[in-house]
């Protein structure tokens, strides 16, 4: 299969996770090779605006500092070593790059290096080089101080008992916020890394800096110099950073041109390897090649793309469609960011999700991974077009008033040493921790060493280039439980002890790092949302930074899911409605989730989605209208709506869809691949690179003659309910029965009453739930409507008139039909009268008996009505 960047079409191919280095032949200063490149670029003139940290010539310059040095034992910085400016000084350690500020800049503003009185001051020559504020005086930002971190004591006071552990981890946070103030100018500044690092374009040429402490030397190779690794050397200074500066040609266009191929060059420990530089824009697999290329990614101005919507603002409701760009086409094929931006947006909108929350955008150089083994972190992955496809997409997103989430990866990252970070610079401790753990035994990745500071300045660089380049409106950040424990949560399983949370187990620079960058994004971008993958449960994981909190806005209530599946492998007559209703409801007061019943990770081979647990082979000949349905498919569907809905109804204060799941995709997820022959010589047979179930079949769920069709629409009448009345955040939420002999589930959230017979043959006439508030109710959402996929056993021209009385521990009630298996959502009438007259249309008429108003039960519920909101 091929994809398509610019015209050129290019081979996806696996990477491979050995060096082999290339030979490559171009001509010196322009391209044979350049990927991107118009026709009229070298006669083009370059109008750039300068960064804060551009510069117009080479020499990086350092001053005398305190640096954090991380001890052996990979547990932070555990010392600070004094480093004063000498040419001669070389360090092995990872060191502060500290830029002064020149006396020219324009806004008066200067940094204040700040020294133990032990140390003396010394004086450190500023880079040459003219500042714009350009940016800064259009979106001054600033990340306020922290905070004394103690409102968690008072939200849980269970947590006092282990004060010393959260008041060190605190001052840890504090520590870093400090230190970074001092050396660096901020959080604000510190997080701009990639206006130093990397490529940095100037009026006056290019300046490349890389961070390479291991390195012996270094030299930067492409189509631009014919990849001659002896025409460009860089130097180090000494703290391990290359550098080199590429002046204009004499026509003015840049010395690189946009499009070419580049990589660095350097003799490591490990030998002579060539690199993709670490800030990378942009990387491609070119035609018969396995390895990805570097590339330089400066587009003329005319060329760029230009946002022309603004962001929207957060919602209230969190509604989230999870997608992957590349497998969205229903098509067998690699899918683009444009196709998803014609095609798939506008279905998400007309869904009724308000945020879509894109998968594998870093560059990854193996499909199968599903984005999650990133080689390049900056860099989007080119599989599905260029950077500026990846911007129209967003802005069509915000035009359409969707968020846009990234599927952020910063847990982990590629084992692959020709594409990646690993052995970047020859040694195996460069970003990553050294020794086994640095190494996921199960994910066959490399993990980030958090208390390293070079490690921190990527990290958070990074985490705002995609805030700050493309607007994203936020991130999920994956496998925060990996970060926060040293185990990693592998065979761990967390109870709820605090014990498991606050101790040798935990990764105190993880944590660190997680309050730093959600501190950062949050501070810098008040409006992005950030969401953990964490299923340990953390206490204080969604309480602000100062607070003492990890500072998310949502964790990711993955219990869930797994409780589903539980549940599906049972008898219907084995299925408990108190079991399912404390799995929805299990999450910490004042710390918000994101609910689902399903993502991407129940839809991968060797897992089944809820849809085919359900139906199985069955909904490959029976979901046609015109074709007799079975008691199984009948079963599937009605399930399949009422899961989805209780989940949304109480699981959390936000929700997740994975795309497809809407309509009960019928196939499983399977990349392409190749047989797999494992060190033990067994071989896992591969698809023979197909495509086949790397799609989402959305003409399914369009279909007006299948069965999908009425499984969509109930999604989409699901989410304009939650819309209309924003049930997710409303504070009212009291669960009134769970009766494990009717298999009812009842519960009010806001001024709605949701009612769930989950029964499979028993249906309820006059059956009475309780409510809080007085008037008319009327049906606004039944997964029994013939529309959605249901047998219209309701009228929805009824109306529900409470009367007075205790119920279920509530002070009143109403009568409704319950048909088996269904859901329905009944909403208070509140533009009704409610006076003297309600009480009128409400009397019970003659024919019904008093001892008759609640439909003949087996026994009363069997446990206790469940407040949340107490």
């Amino acid at each position: 299969m091929v994809y398509s960047v610019s015209d050129l079409r290019l081979p996806c191919s696996p990477s491979v996770y050995s060096f082999n280095q290339s030979s490559f032949n171009a001509s010196r200063r322009s391209s044979s090779f350049s990927l991107l490149l118009k026709k009229d670029l070298f006669s083009r003139k370059i109008f750039v605006k300068k960064s804060s940290y551009d510069s117009d010539s080479s020499p990086l310059t350092v001053a005398s500092k305190k640096v954090l040095v991380p001890d052996d034992q990979g547990e932070g910085a555990s010392s600070l070593t004094d480093e004063l400016e000498s040419p001669s000084t070389i360090s092995d350690d990872p060191q502060v790059i500290h830029d002064v500020e020149s006396e020219e800049m324009e806004d008066d503003t200067k940094i204040e290096i700040e020294e133990q009185e032990s140390i003396p001051k010394e004086l450190s020559t500023p880079l040459n080089r003219k500042i714009s504020t350009e940016k800064s005086e259009a979106k001054p930002r600033t990340v306020p101080p922290p905070g004394i971190g103690q409102k968690i004591y008072e939200i849980d006071p269970s947590l006092l008992g282990f004060r010393q552990h959260l008041d060190y981890r605190y001052a840890q946070y504090k520590r870093m916020r400090e230190e970074i103030d001092r050396y660096e100018g901020g959080l604000e500044v510190f997080s701009r890394g990639y206006e130093k690092l990397g490529f940095v374009r100037s009026e006056m040429g290019i300046t490349y800096r890389e961070w390479a402490p291991g390195a012996k030397s270094a030299a930067l190779i492409g189509d631009f110099n014919n990849w001659n690794p002896n025409a460009d050397i860089m130097n180090r200074n000494e703290f391990g950073v290359w550098e080199i500066f590429l002046p204009n040609n004499a026509d003015g266009s840049p010395a690189i041109p946009h499009g070419s191929r580049v990589k660095i060059r350097m003799e490591t420990p490990s030998g002579i390897k060539d690199s993709i530089p670490a800030w990378i824009k942009f990387s491609v697999q070119a035609p018969g090649e396995i390895p990805y290329n570097g590339i330089y990614y400066d587009p003329p101005e005319e060329e760029k793309y230009v946002f022309k919507h603004p962001q929207p603002k957060r919602p209230k409701s969190l509604r989230i469609y999870e997608s992957h760009v590349g497998m969205s086409s229903p098509e067998p094929m690699i899918n683009t960011y444009a196709n998803f931006r014609d095609d798939v947006l506008p279905r998400i909108k007309r869904l009724g999700y308000n945020a879509v929350q894109i998968m594998a955008i870093q560059e990854h150089s193996y499909y199968a991974s599903f984005g999650y083994h990133v080689t390049n972190f900056f860099a989007p992955s080119s599989r599905f077009g260029t950077p500026d496809d990846l911007k129209s997409l967003i802005d069509k997103a915000h035009e359409l008033g969707i968020l846009v989430l990234m599927d952020i990866v910063h847990s982990h990252a590629s084992n692959n040493v020709l594409d990646g970070l690993n052995m970047f610079d020859g040694t195996d401790g460069h970003y990553f921790h050294t020794g086994s753990r640095g190494h996921h035994s199960v994910w066959d990745s490399r993990l980030f060493n958090y208390g390293s500071w070079e490690v921190l300045r990527y990290l958070l660089s990074n985490a705002r280039w995609w805030l700050e380049e493309y607007k994203f409106d936020g991130y999920r950040f994956d496998g925060v439980t990996s970060m926060m424990y040293i185990h990693h949560g592998l065979q761990v399983g967390f109870t709820g002890n605090y014990n498991e949370y606050f101790g040798y187990a935990t990764d105190v620079d993880a944590v660190v790092y997680l309050m730093l960058v959600n501190d950062m994004i949050h501070g810098l971008y008040p409006e992005a949302v950030t969401i953990g993958e964490d299923v340990s449960g953390m206490p204080t994981f969604c309480i602000p930074v100062q607070d003492g909190g990890v500072g998310f806005d949502y964790r990711l209530h993955m219990a869930i899911a797994d409780k589903w599946i539980e549940i599906l492998k049972k008898r219907d007559e084995d299925w408990k409605m108190g079991e399912i209703v404390h799995t929805l409801t299990n999450r910490r007061w004042m710390e918000k989730c994101v609910a689902y019943a399903e993502s991407h990770d129940q839809a991968l081979v060797g897992d089944k989605t809820i849809a085919f647990w359900l139906m199985d082979k069955d909904m490959y000949e029976f979901m046609a209208l015109d074709r007799p349905s079975t008691a199984l498919i009948d079963r599937g569907i009605a399930l399949h709506k009422m899961i989805r809905l209780v989940t949304m109804g109480i699981g959390g204060e936000g929700y997740l869809n994975f795309m497809g799941n809407e309509f009960g995709h019928p196939e499983w997820i399977d990349f392409p691949r190749g047989d797999q022959r494992l060190p033990n010589g067994v071989v896992i047979p591969g698809n023979s690179y197909s495509y086949d179930k790397c799609r989402r079949r959305f003409d399914l769920g369009d279909a007006d003659y299948l069965r999908y069709r009425g499984m969509q629409e109930f999604d989409q009448a699901m989410q304009h309910v939650e819309e209309k009345y924003g049930f997710m955040t409303s504070e009212h939420t009291y669960i009134s029965r769970k009766d494990e002999k009717d298999r009812v589930i009842v519960f009010e959230r806001g001024n709605l009453v949701f009612v769930f017979n989950f029964h499979w043959n028993n249906s309820y006439f006059d059956y009475r739930v309780g409510c809080a508030k007085p008037g008319k109710y009327k049906i606004v959402l039944d997964s029994d409507d013939p529309l959605l996929g249901g047998f219209g056993r309701l009228d929805h021209n009824a109306e529900y008139f409470s009367f007075e009385g205790w119920y279920d521990d509530r002070p009143r009630s109403f009568m409704v039909y319950a048909p088996n298996r269904t859901a329905v959502v009944y909403a208070l009438v509140e533009d009704e009268p409610k006076a003297v007259n309600n009480l009128e249309l409400v009397e019970i008429p003659e024919t019904v008996k008093p001892a008759a108003a609640e439909p003949v039960k087996d026994s009363e519920p069997d446990e206790e009505s469940e407040p949340l909101d107490s």
